[in-house]
């Protein structure tokens, strides 16, 4: 980068908050150095995720999503993100319909009523050896479990790859749940060899389940759009819930449904707070 500042964008999807640069002028994508010192939420701009836009060599192809945690690791899918950006492209191509290559692979976005957008997440990969995990596994419930080995606390997430790793638990009551601890413990249990998102999950009803995150190098977030979609796949394939449900988040729902094509779509809001220029006291980094 040898421009004297950047513009970027504050985006949000439920509370899900992301810094979005457009870098289809050619300027080269960030370093993980500077993607942590953005993510400083004292000395930075602070954001869930770190999201470019940049050309994509496809005529096919609107634009090519990069997506960065907070620590700078790269990470294949972010649901809410991918609202935010296919809004902002759809405005300003005047289209209701684009799509988006990500890591974790093509997806297709629509404008919906009420200013909502709806992308089709693709299928979920659930063999032992996509998610991944480190062993040959029943992905419905993995081999996972904290607590006495004869009466685990919480034992057997659902294990899905929606563009990133999913573990979903079901438990009780996912409000009082110790997220922040046992989160950063399954994120790193040696059964992800690339770590793992975790959902920590409370069925509703049929088509109704309240979910909260530990994002994969990220921490507590009031939402994931790709941890949602994992959380419907695996509580389906455990025969909780139906194949269409809202996933209650703490930034508020998401309607999610696995068609019986295979695909997931998700369908939520999107929200602008703010823009502004990361400038040279930042910019500097992104050599580093």
């Amino acid at each position: 980068m040898t421009t004297d500042t950047l513009p970027f964008l504050k985006m949000h999807g439920l509370g899900n908050d992301f810094v979005i640069v457009d870098l289809r002028d050619g300027v080269r994508a960030p370093s993980a150095a500077l993607v942590r010192a953005v993510g400083d939420r004292r000395r930075g701009v602070g954001f869930d995720q770190f999201i470019s836009i940049e050309d994509d060599p496809s005529a096919e192809i609107t634009a090519y999503m990069g997506i960065w945690n907070p620590d700078g690791s790269r990470s294949g899918a972010c649901g809410n993100a991918t609202r935010c950006v296919a809004s902002l492209l759809m405005e300003e191509l005047e289209v209701d319909t684009v799509r988006l290559r990500t890591d974790g692979g093509l997806l297709t976005c629509w404008a919906a009523p009420g200013g909502m957008v709806r992308v089709d997440m693709g299928k979920p990969k659930l063999e032992w050896t996509d998610i991944p995990v480190a062993e040959a596994s029943d992905t419905v419930r993995v081999d996972v479990k904290f607590g006495p080995i004869d009466n685990p606390v919480l034992w057997g997430p659902g294990a899905v790859n929606m563009g990133n790793p999913h573990a979903v638990f079901f438990v009780d009551d996912a409000d009082s749940f110790p997220v922040d601890k046992i989160g950063p413990m399954v994120e790193n249990h040696p059964m992800f060899p690339e770590r793992t998102n975790v959902e920590f999950c409370t069925v509703l009803d049929s088509n109704r389940i309240r979910m909260r995150v530990w994002e994969r190098g990220a921490g507590i977030t009031d939402a994931c759009g790709s941890g949602a979609c994992a959380a419907v796949v695996a509580g389906v394939r455990q025969g909780k819930i139906d194949r269409k449900c809202v996933v209650m988040l703490d930034g508020g729902p998401l309607g999610i449904e696995w068609t019986d094509s295979g695909s997931v779509m998700m369908t939520g809001p999107v929200a602008l707070s703010f823009s502004g220029e990361l400038g040279p006291d930042i910019l500097p980094q992104a050599a580093r």
